[in-house]
Order: structure tokens, then sequence, then C-alpha cells
């Protein structure tokens, strides 16, 4: 399973290279096309551990004024 992450950011909020380094430091990897991350599973995740990485995604870039959207397929 993989997920995607879009981010999207403020120009009232934190430098995109700061962003880019927190969610790399969680596992995610810099990706093109219609995604900006991707965290490779290696293998199968339940829910519990896919809304548990949405929270460590969530407590990580509060602050920083951004958006995400996490897609898992």
């Amino acid at each position: 399973m993989e997920s995607y992450l879009r981010v999207t950011f403020s120009s009232e909020g934190s430098p995109p290279s700061l962003v880019a380094d927190r969610l790399l430091a969680l596992g995610f990897h810099p990706t093109q096309g219609n995604y900006d991350f991707l965290y490779d599973w290696r293998g199968e995740a339940s829910l519990d551990e896919i809304g548990a990485l949405a929270d460590r995604i969530t407590e990580s870039l509060r602050g920083h004024r951004v958006l995400f959207e996490m897609e898992t397929v």
C-alpha cells in the first residue's frame, strides 16, 4: 500500500523546505505529479495504522499553516 500526500502552502506559513523536512522525518518521500509526497507501507496497512499516520502528520504540521490531503491505495 501507498499513501499519497498533497500539501497546500500559505504565504503566511512556514517555508516549504521546513514542511518537507518534517514530512521526510515521518518517512515520506518527495514525488512528482498529482501528489507531493509518498509514504510506502511496504505491505498492507490497517485502517488504524493509516489513521495513526494522519494523526502524526497533523501533529508534525500543526502551527505551520499548511493544509494536507492524504489518499491511501
